[in-house]
């Protein structure tokens, strides 16, 4: 997978030992590979990048009810994406834990395809207020080229497809999406391999964040509304490095 994908881990700013933080990842793309290649993974160098950084990668907790697939993710350590988990690691393991939450979700998976710069955020607030709640500094991460890797049909809001869609999700916590890749043998032809599109994840400047244990709306608000801005910076500064127009922009709903 890795060498199919060309990964690429790129670090913008220091991460001191002394804190710990939340990794915000963008966007989901079908299967979070640069997530999971770069975070998941020493595959990039995170270690050497980021000294005294633990990573620890998260996903829904229903994959943990599959007895396989619940194997494969804690053979890995990748970890259910609770509030007790999240918490646990924030403040059983000492310091320099770094917890990533695709903050998307499986909602954000439904819009993916290539071309798209668009993320799911707008009303995601709740890692902001755990951030608080544990002092953990926010740390906006995006990764170009997760969207490139496979194509995906997308059903037009409203459609009876788009309805099934959201009601699978609703009910298993997933979104089925109908997408394809290239074939085995063959890059012209379709299959579910995907295409060897780099994917490069950049991790952008942490925001400090102070420990409150009951945050107000208002604080919650303002930190995720500091958070949403050095998103959109971060994309902004390295869009026309990795394969963007100086054109595009970053829509955040």
């Amino acid at each position: 997978m890795t060498g199919t994908l060309r990964n690429k881990l790129v670090k913008t700013h220091n991460l001191s030992p002394s804190r710990n933080y939340i990794f915000g990842y963008h966007p989901h793309g079908i299967f979070c590979f640069g997530a999971f290649c770069n975070f998941g993974t020493d595959v990039n160098g995170f270690l050497k990048k980021f000294p005294g950084i633990r990573p620890f990668v998260t996903t829904l907790a229903g994959n943990f009810r599959m007895p396989i697939v619940r194997d494969y993710l804690m053979s890995i350590g990748i970890c259910p994406v609770t509030r007790d988990t999240i918490n646990y690691t924030l403040s059983q393991n000492g310091t320099g834990n770094a917890v990533v939450i695709v903050v998307g979700g499986t909602a954000e998976s439904l819009g993916c395809t290539t071309g798209v710069n668009t993320v799911t955020l707008k009303n995601r607030k709740g890692f902001v207020k755990v951030a608080l709640q544990k002092g953990a500094d926010l740390v906006p991460v995006y990764s170009f080229g997760e969207n490139e890797v496979y194509r995906q049909l997308i059903f037009e809001e409203g459609s009876r497809w788009r309805l099934f869609q959201m009601k699978v999700q609703k009910l298993l916590g997933f979104a089925p999406c109908v997408f394809h890749g290239r074939g085995l043998f063959f890059a012209d032809s379709w299959g579910f391999v995907p295409y060897s599109k780099p994917i490069t994840s950049v991790v952008g400047e942490p925001i400090t964040v102070p420990k409150i244990e009951n945050p107000s709306k208002e604080v919650v608000d303002h930190y995720h509304t500091m958070y949403i801005n050095s998103l959109r910076e971060l994309f902004d500064t390295y869009k026309t490095q990795f394969g963007l127009r100086d054109s595009e922009v970053l829509v955040i709903q």
